[in-house]
Parts: C-alpha cells; structure tokens; sequence
C-alpha cells in the first residue's frame, strides 16, 4: 500500500508549480469534439459529434440496488452525501450517447458539489431535487438541469426509488426546457487519451485490489485480468446492472484526496473540489500517485503525473472517487 506520507513527500513544490500553470494554460485553450469519438472515453461513438452529456445522479443506498444503466455510463462519480447515515455515498453517471440508454437510475438529489463537477462537461444535470445549499451553485455555474418529473417505474419499494429516466426522455425534457443538445461551452478534451501502461511513471507499484473508505457502501476494486478493466464491488458484491445484468467495470479508476466543508448539523457538506491536491491513477492493475487541479466553478478536473506532465489515460470508461481528507490514510491498495 501507497501511504499518504510517502506520496506527499513525492509531490515538489516544484511539481505542483508545474501543474498550476500547466492547468492555467490547458483550461483557457477550446477547440472542438472529434467527429466518431466519445470526448469522454476516447472510444467510438454513434452519438452526434457536439452532443452534449447529461449528468445523472443516482442512489447508492442498499435499497436501490440494482443499479440501472450503470454499466453503460462513460464516467461515474462516487462521494459521500452526507456525513451522516455511516457516510452513505451517491453516483453521478455522465453519459454521451443517453439515447441508447434504456433505464438509468433511480434518480435521487443533487448536493452542490455535483454540480460543479457535472459543468466540467457542460453536461445537462438530471436529479430531483436537492437542499437550499444547491441553489447559489447553479447561479454560479449557470448549469442546465432538469429536477424530478421522469418517469415513475413499480418495482415494490417506496416511491424515492422508483424514478428513472427512461430512452428518449432525457432528449424531450431538454428540448421542451429550451436546453441546447449542443456544445454550448466546450474546453477541449477533459482526458487526454493514449496507450499507458504506467511502467515508466514514478511511485508504479502493483493494483489488484482496491478499497475507498466509503464505510456505509465497503467501495472496492478487484482487477479483471481477462477484461484488463476493474471490476465494481458494493456491500461486498459485484455491482451488476439491472438492465443488461452486465458487470459495472472500468478502465480508469481516479481517487482524489479531496477536504470538505461542512454546512450544517443534519451532515450537508460541500467537497472542497477547487483547488489542488493528491490523489491516485490505476490502470491495467497497476497505481501511481498523482496530482489533480481543479480552477474554478466549470474549469475541467485535470490530472496530472509527479513531474508536473498532463496525464495519459488510457481510452474506456472512467470511476472517479471524491475520498475526504479526513479518510484518506485508509484507501487501501494491494
């Protein structure tokens, strides 16, 4: 296992310098999508070229499981919702092709760290509802979003886990609010993709299980050597979609060492996403540490090597982790 000590002392003044105005320099650049490539995995797509993403936030308590549409998304967000309840965790899944996508959900609320996350990629925010906290965050980022009103599917649990967006409502519900299905803000590639094994990269070390101190879900990674992908785990099982009964796995797994603030005594809070700090980068079952920076409300999340040189990811879907500092001295890798 990588301590947090050890990494600490890898990232230089000098390094985090670099990566400060490197990042400055990436954030202000705007070119436009590649015609047949997913911006947000690399990979090949059949969705329009500047078809924007939507963001949709899905439950992660026990009781909403399974998970619809899950294995299908192209990034997922996992970080606490609230400090309280054993620091129960919720998804955020962004999707570039959503009209192929037949379920996803159930739909839960949004808290304001999402939604700075979701305007990354100037993607449109699906959920229902949220706390008062929220409401300054979509001023400040000037977020399109859609709260509640998708489609309500039986399935014998209480109605806050029968909400799904089913195919095509996404695309009705953005063209009856007035949301352009296009680009209206795109700052280049959030990922620069290219082969990378990590060999050569300082820190390498071997990563075929992983645990992210999310205590209420037990998150956990378990490499796939068939797949050359890493397998999702919850509550001590795989997480497989309802839908396709597909197993939940991705290519890139980011943690990032992230503080928060908290908003009140009922565990709202805020993750302190602005800013720099370190995190890790697995792939292909092998970790490195590394930096990650984000400038401002919308500006992308980048990452970026202990020399201070914009990452290399490898091209596939991506599992982003937001680990409270407080809790960062337990991830475990092995």
């Amino acid at each position: 296992m990588i301590s947090k000590k050890k990494l600490l002392q890898a990232v230089s003044v000098s390094a985090l310098s670099a990566v400060l105005a490197i990042g400055a320099l990436t954030n202000a650049a705007t070119v436009n999508a590649q015609a047949g490539i997913n911006e947000l995995t690399g990979l090949a797509t059949t969705a329009p070229e500047n078809q924007r993403p939507i963001a949709v936030m899905i439950d992660n308590d026990k009781r909403a499981n399974p998970h619809y549409g899950l294995s299908e998304a192209d990034v997922v967000y996992e970080m606490i919702n609230s400090t309280h309840n054993n620091r129960v965790t919720r998804l955020m899944a962004v999707y570039k092709d959503y009209n192929s996508v037949s379920r996803i959900g159930n739909i839960r609320s949004t808290r304001p760290t999402n939604i700075m996350l979701a305007a990354e990629y100037n993607a449109v925010l699906i959920h229902d509802g949220g706390p008062f906290y929220i409401y300054p965050y979509f001023d400040a980022t000037g977020l399109n979003h859609l709260s509640g009103g998708f489609s309500r599917i039986p399935n014998s649990k209480p109605r806050e886990f029968t909400e799904y967006c089913t195919a095509g409502e996404a695309a009705s519900r953005m063209a009856k609010a007035g949301y352009p299905s296009a680009y209206t803000a795109y700052e280049g590639q959030h990922y620069t993709f290219g082969a990378n094994s990590l060999a050569d990269d300082a820190g390498v070390a071997v990563a075929t299980n992983v645990s992210v101190p999310f205590p209420h879900n037990s998150t956990q990674f378990v490499y796939n050597a068939a797949t050359g992908t890493y397998d999702y785990y919850e509550f001590g099982s795989p997480v497989v979609d309802g839908d396709d009964k597909q197993q939940v796995t991705f290519t890139n797994v980011f943690l990032q060492d992230c503080d928060f603030t908290l908003l009140d005594k009922n565990g709202y809070m805020v993750y302190n996403c602005i800013g720099t700090n370190v995190g890790y980068y697995l792939t292909g079952g092998m970790v490195i540490p590394v930096t990650w920076l984000k400038t401002s409300y919308t500006g992308a999340t980048k990452f970026y090597t202990l020399d201070g040189a914009e990452l290399v990811v490898n091209p596939g879907k991506t599992y982003i982790a937001l680990v409270p500092s407080d809790a960062w001295g337990q991830v475990g890798i092995k």
